[in-house]
């Protein structure tokens, strides 16, 4: 994401705005965890995507107007297929494992944006990142505790999902500079829709009404936190926003306790806030050195 400008900057209301994402996620967290794996986690993913289009039908016409450069939109085109893999992933996970445990694996996102960007973009990663990116595998490793107890087939999907969502929201964050918040949510749940399609398809089940009704809540949440995630990148460097998406994991940590009867893991939250302390060093970190014009200014992080 392009660095924004000093004078541009609105802390307080790009943290407002991640806190109304951050409550829209955790309310999206809820309610798949409350339908269970009763449908396939595609045909899930897709439902919720599919009548999450209902909310973007009085923009349509001004979608077909939108001029982006060709950039912008292979990044949002790439965004889409990756982005796909990733809610497919997360719709398994959360059927299997407790809500605290895929919050806590979310925040390993920006950890492979950095990663991808030294591998990939040939961005110079320092010992200090180094060592703030081994932090934030050692609190995985706190979550998981391999050999002490199973690491199911959830856990695996969530650290894919992570991988996958960690190259959509810095897509997403390039591309924001140019389109707006709008655009870039409605192209998304496009191409999603169109993603998924064929996933659905292959192991489609025949919903209830019930089951419908829940994910279109998902999908309005889900719409919402996205749209409200895009004003926060636009309106606040990511190092201001960052220690805002923790009350995620605690929001979560109570739902599932006080609504699935899930029992308070004091390990997922340690390995929680080691991941999310090491995250937030990294963003700090980065915003020191675009500041200081040292690294370019493509170092966008989700959350």
């Amino acid at each position: 994401m392009s660095q924004i400008p000093a004078s541009e900057s609105r802390p307080l209301v790009g943290m407002s705005w991640m806190l109304l994402a951050g409550l829209s996620f955790v309310c999206v967290t809820a309610i798949v965890k409350h339908v269970g794996s009763d449908l396939p986690a595609a045909e899930s993913a897709f439902l919720r995507f599919l009548t999450g289009l209902v909310f973007f039908i009085p923009m349509a016409r001004s979608l077909t107007r939108v001029r982006l450069s060709p950039l912008s939109w292979r990044l949002l085109a790439l965004r889409g297929v990756v982005h796909t893999l990733g809610v497919i992933c997360w719709f398994y996970a959360m059927a299997r494992i407790p809500v605290a445990e895929v919050t806590a694996m979310n925040y390993l996102n920006p950890v492979y944006v950095t990663l991808g960007a030294a591998l990939f973009m040939g961005e110079k990663i320092s010992i200090r990142r180094i060592s703030a990116v081994g932090m934030a595998l050692l609190g995985v490793l706190i979550i998981l505790r391999p050999g002490f107890r199973e690491v199911s087939t959830g856990h695996l999907a969530m650290l894919v999902t992570a991988m996958m969502l960690a190259a959509s929201y810095l897509c997403a964050g390039m591309a924001s500079r140019e389109a707006g918040p709008g655009t870039v949510v409605a192209i998304l749940s496009v191409s999603v829709t169109i993603g998924l399609a064929p996933f659905a398809a292959w192991v489609w089940v025949t919903p209830t009404l019930g089951q419908l009704a829940w994910l279109f809540l998902v999908a309005g949440f889900a719409t919402a936190g996205h749209y409200f995630m895009t004003r926060a990148f636009r309106a606040a460097p990511m190092a201001v926003i960052q220690p805002v998406t923790f009350l995620q994991l605690v929001w979560a940590t109570l739902l599932g306790w006080l609504v699935f009867g899930e029992s308070v893991d004091g390990w997922v939250m340690l390995g929680g806030s080691v991941i999310l302390g090491s995250v937030s060093y990294i963003t700090w970190r980065e915003a020191r050195l675009n500041r200081r014009a040292v690294t370019p200014a493509a170092n966008a992080t989700k959350l």
